[in-house]
């Protein structure tokens, strides 16, 4: 019988636009998501196959992951027994803090999801681990180690693509109207007659454009609006119906399947104690 999968997630005391997580699974498939901040990951052991930009590759000690705000990715373990991982979440907050302490502007994009870096990798996981709990002076030097290295080196200067292709004036009003009616029961032929393409049509044109299906872009606006009201204070067992799920249960299952965490452990992060509580629990 394999081990349960154990997470913690915590909000960072000294960058509060950072959240920080540290995963140990040994079973666990994440399906098609995405995140509102840049994700960095570094592997401490086993691995995992994921999916990003169309193409497979693979997550392992000594490389690094880094995905862009939106971008979807789909992971699941490989021929490892598991997966351990350190993660770092920065939205724009965090951006705007790391600026200040590497002196320069880190709202980079990054044009591949993988960097193959041994001494970076363990650069992150000793910030990972010290973050919070080191000395001033010694938290601002692996955030130079860490951070300023990987945009210095890795980041190509410019704002994050654009996630989702606006060019596209059917795909861009689908999107338009799933984010609108996220909270409501949503039929995919009524999706596409307004947009005028048949049901096969716009789920082609989601695939291809943008890694996801109609129900999973759905989904994942669900999940972000559930995010957002508990950011706002407002507790689990509320934000299931606000955010479009037809119960908590569901709401449970497909935070927990797409972020890791569990929407408990989520709010308590966001609840306003840093730090605290980063002991992995069975998640």
């Amino acid at each position: 019988m394999a081990a349960p999968n154990r997470t913690a997630y915590w909000r960072s005391a000294r960058l509060p636009g950072v959240r920080l997580m540290r995963a140990e699974l040994s079973d666990h498939r994440y399906p098609p998501h995405s995140h509102q901040a840049i994700v960095v990951a570094a592997t401490e052991a086993g691995g995992s196959d994921f999916v990003s930009r169309g193409t497979s590759q693979t997550a392992r000690p000594g490389r690094l992951l880094v995905f862009n705000p939106d971008e979807p990715h789909a992971g699941h373990l490989n021929h490892s027994r598991g997966w351990h991982y350190c993660a770092f979440y920065v939205d724009e907050a965090g951006l705007r803090q790391l600026r200040d302490h590497l002196g320069l502007d880190p709202c980079t994009g990054f044009t591949a999801n993988t960097v193959d870096d041994a001494d970076l990798v363990r650069a992150f996981l000793r910030l990972h681990r010290a973050l919070d709990a080191a000395e001033p002076l010694l938290a601002e030097e692996l955030l130079q180690v860490s951070f300023g290295r990987l945009f210095r080196r890795y980041g190509d200067g410019r704002p994050p693509p654009t996630p989702e292709p606006l060019d596209d004036r059917r795909l861009a009003r689908a999107l338009e109207l799933l984010r609108a009616r996220h909270a409501e029961p949503v039929l995919l032929k009524e999706i596409a007659a307004e947009v005028g393409l048949t049901p096969f049509q716009l789920i082609a044109r989601f695939k291809r454009r943008l890694g996801m299906t109609p129900h999973a872009r759905l989904l994942q606006f669900r999940l972000d609006r559930a995010a957002e009201l508990m950011r706002g204070g407002l507790p689990p067992a509320q934000v299931a119906a606000e955010a479009g799920f037809y119960d908590q249960s569901a709401l449970n299952r497909h935070f927990k399947r797409a972020f890791g965490v569990t929407p408990g452990q989520f709010a308590r992060a966001e609840a306003g104690n840093p730090g605290q509580d980063r002991r992995p629990t069975d998640a």
